[in-house]
């Protein structure tokens, strides 16, 4: 391992991490003591990111690389294996949406959304998985959602999401004996740009769409991005090593 590598006990890789529950991922994360790759499409949206951790004592790199893109994905991880070490911890969480009713979207909106949850998730998995079954230690977190349960104007969207849970549940089988564990985290409504977007889309404001959500959540209230990042933490643990294969609803009431 080259001298300039930190000497941090594990390496974490953050897909989506520029912004929302990526960011707040990655920084929740940093706080548990790891050094974090913060991943993005633009690697210059990470660097906010980046020196946040950083001013609060953590280690960081930011990284730009289009997780549907196969070799830049290579790059990627062979670049944090060298700044920081190898990965043992990876966190699925790149994402987005094109949403529209089945009979409006486009095979764009399709391919689109397919490519950068299931695509992007099968290579990072796939390049990570080789640095985790040598260390004989490793966490994979993918990042589902309640839509995996069916969404109007959702249809690319919900069967990404409900793919990741068939995805998670097959690593975590093919995985386990070399001590890695695969789990799955399914937010609900989560205070982030992207519902944001989805209030734009149906034609309502974000407070309209929020207070709407909090009606329908049993405990009150919608969800923050440190709802996820606590849950991602726990998956990512060391004492969470009996936990695979596992999908956990952060909804604020039973799902699945």
């Amino acid at each position: 391992m080259p001298p300039s590598v930190p000497d941090y006990p594990r390496t974490a890789i953050v897909t989506g991490a520029a912004r929302g529950i990526g960011a707040e991922v990655a920084r929740r994360l940093a706080a548990d003591g790891l050094a974090v790759a913060v991943v993005d499409l633009d690697e210059t949206a990470c660097t906010a990111v980046v020196d946040e951790i950083k001013s609060a004592g953590g280690c960081a790199v930011a990284v730009g690389a289009d997780v549907a893109d196969e070799a830049a994905v290579e790059k990627a991880v062979k670049r944090v294996a060298n700044e920081l070490g190898d990965p043992t911890v990876l966190v699925n969480n790149a994402g987005i949406i094109r949403d529209n009713l089945l009979f409006k979207m486009t095979l764009s909106d399709w391919d689109s959304v397919m490519n950068v949850h299931l695509r992007g998730s099968f290579l990072l998995a796939r390049t990570v998985q080789r640095y985790m079954t040598q260390a004989g230690w490793g966490r994979i977190v993918n990042l589902s959602s309640v839509s995996a349960l069916g969404n109007r104007g959702q249809a690319n969207y919900a069967a990404a999401k409900s793919g990741l849970q068939g995805f998670t549940k097959t690593l975590a089988l093919e995985l386990g004996r070399f001590g890695v564990t695969v789990n799955a985290v399914a937010p609900g409504f989560i205070e982030t740009e992207m519902t944001a977007e989805t209030a734009a889309r149906i034609g309502i404001s974000f407070d309209d769409f929020k207070e709407a959500a909090t009606k329908e959540i049993p405990v009150g209230r919608t969800g923050v991005p440190a709802d996820i990042a606590h849950a991602v933490s726990f998956f990512a643990s060391e004492d969470a090593g009996f936990v695979s294969g596992q999908v956990l609803y952060v909804a604020g009431g039973p799902k699945g």
